[in-house]
């Protein structure tokens, strides 16, 4: 790190420097060269009458700022021990305390919608409707349902008790897990961090959360609200990239919640394993959406439309990623994905303000480079425009391109969209179940046999019959993936459990103490214990009177 500032004001002369962000802003900028450098809070000046003593006088600030500031292993002990504290010390667990970070984050809504829609419009050019929607709203939406939900969602929940405990009662109590971390991703960058962190907090845990670095002035809004907003010795944001999640996940966590892709996944996963923490991993894959002939063919495109590129333009783990459909019905679906296309972003999609860009030069190559792949290019029957220096692709439609093709093997997580035929409509069957199970399968028909066929033979991480992405907007629905697409769930009601261990509680008095449960064990004993485990009545009597069957 000192040698890189160096090197970042080789030819400095008389000049005074000051940043704004916090210490640990400053690891991960300094790090990504693709960023805005920021230096801390401290006012360097530097000689003009040489180089050489401009170089020495960085390094010897530098070398105080590296010590200060970088955010290692350490450090994330000393977060974690500190969260703990908090922890222990019961605050987090009241209702009172939920429920006022809760209402403090639902006041920061209201409050810094504005500011949210600008970080979003920087980190992805999102349209302000799309992320008032998709972000603002939704979260809105979690939070006040916590709200509204949370003094019932903490009663513990009364079970039967069975004859051998009698008397007795049981409940099956909520308890905060303790310290959680949020690890969140950059496609939507503000709801997926809110999201769990509602869910963590009404629980009644101490959480830190990591927003992505890839979605840089969200990440730092994110860290200026949580700050201004909530109890800073509860609840805390880690920014950073790399070494910054690292040093996070070498500590001991009550639990991790990860968003993001199935190869990070299998680190946190691993990281997790060493201290036996459980996780919830939200990762995503090819979700397919298959199309019949007898739909209505406008509304159906309008929907595929609005669940890709009206959604991020296709940077969603929810986004539809194919469609399959029959070799006969191509024609027309092509052709009215091309008008509602025109519709929606018109004749030149490249200068639509109601789609969002590429979120770094890094995915825009990834996505340049699957479509030019050999006999993948060629197959291009809509779209395909580059702008690498405005960070946008057009939307882009190709027909049957090879299965082998990079493009049908990973996650898309862009504007382009395969389309793969068969000869029937059944035959989608095979084609999704030969893939490794999607976080969401879309189908559209009016076949009631279809709809069934596709909820009992596709395992999916949920599913959406005649529409896209809308079935993530129901609260009573847990949203998550199955085998490659993640494992565990939140939203609403499933984030608190998600967050929770349901503990299991039997109450007894003194009284009713039987002697049948020690030794010894007698023969009439045995009859009798045989006879109330077994729970017939009529054989507990003849046991008491020392008859038997």
């Amino acid at each position: 790190m000192k040698s890189l500032c160096i090197d970042l004001f080789k030819n400095c002369s008389a000049t005074s420097l000051a940043g704004t962000r916090s210490s640990r802003v400053l690891t991960y900028r300094f790090q990504r060269t693709n960023y805005q450098t920021h230096l801390p809070s401290t006012k360097l000046t530097f000689s003009s009458y040489s180089t050489k003593t401009c170089f020495a006088t960085l390094s010897a600030v530098t070398s105080e700022v590296e010590e200060k500031q970088t955010f290692n292993p350490d450090k994330a002990g000393e977060l974690v021990k500190e969260l703990r504290n908090s922890f222990n010390s019961g605050r987090t667990k009241s209702y009172e305390w939920r429920m006022s970070q809760l209402e403090n984050i639902a006041k920061m809504l209201e409050e810094k919608e504005k500011e949210i829609t600008e970080a979003l419009y920087k980190d992805l050019s999102k349209p302000e409707v799309e992320a008032f929607i998709s972000e603002i709203v939704t979260a809105k939406s979690s939070c006040n349902e916590a709200l509204k939900e949370l003094r019932q969602w903490m009663i513990p929940q009364k079970v039967n008790t069975s004859i051998t405990t009698f008397p007795s009662s049981a409940e099956i109590v909520s308890d905060p897990l303790g310290v959680v971390l949020v690890i969140s991703t950059w496609n939507f960058p503000f709801l997926l961090s809110l999201d769990p962190v509602i869910g963590a907090i009404s629980a009644g845990n101490a959480v830190v959360l990591k927003p992505s670095e890839i979605a840089p002035a969200t990440s730092s809004l994110l860290a200026k609200l949580v700050e201004e907003y909530l109890d800073n010795s509860a609840v805390k944001v880690v920014e950073g990239a790399v070494p910054e999640t690292t040093a996070l996940l070498e500590q001991k966590w009550d639990k991790i919640l990860y968003t993001g892709s199935a190869r990070v996944g299998r680190i946190v996963m691993a990281a997790a394993a060493k201290h036996l923490t459980p996780v919830i991993l939200e990762l995503g894959g090819k979700s397919p959406a298959v199309v019949h002939s007898d739909v209505d063919l406008q509304v159906a495109v309008r929907r595929i439309i609005a669940g890709k590129w009206a959604l991020n333009n296709g940077q969603a783990c929810i986004g539809v990623d194919y469609i399959i459909t029959t070799k006969d019905f191509a024609p027309k679906l092509i052709e009215a994905l091309k008008i509602e296309l025109e519709q929606f972003f018109g004749k030149d999609p490249m200068n639509s303000r109601d789609i969002s860009r590429i979120v770094s030069s890094t995915q825009f190559k990834r996505l340049a480079k699957l479509l030019d792949e050999d006999k993948v290019s060629d197959k291009i029957v809509l779209g395909g425009q580059m702008d690498e220096n405005q960070l946008k692709i057009a939307p882009t439609i190709l027909l049957d391109i090879p299965e082998e093709s990079q493009l049908m093997q990973e996650e898309i997580f862009g504007p382009l969209m395969p389309i793969v035929t068969v000869e029937k409509i059944e035959d989608s069957f095979d084609v999704i179940n030969s893939r490794p199970k999607p976080l969401a399968v879309y189908v559209f028909t009016n076949n009631e046999q279809l709809k069934k066929g596709f909820v009992e033979n596709i395992s999916s991480g949920g599913m959406l019959i005649n529409d896209t992405v809308l079935h993530v907007s129901i609260s009573g629905l847990p949203f998550g993936g199955v085998g490659e697409s993640g494992m565990g769930s939140y939203h609403g009601k499933f984030s608190f459990d998600g967050f929770s261990h349901k503990k299991a509680v039997l109450y007894r008095s003194f009284s009713g103490d039987s002697s049948l449960r020690y030794p010894p064990y007698t023969p009439e004993k045995q009859r009798l214990l045989k006879a109330v485990i077994s729970g017939d009545i009529f054989s507990i009597i003849l046991a008491l009177i020392g008859w038997s069957k």
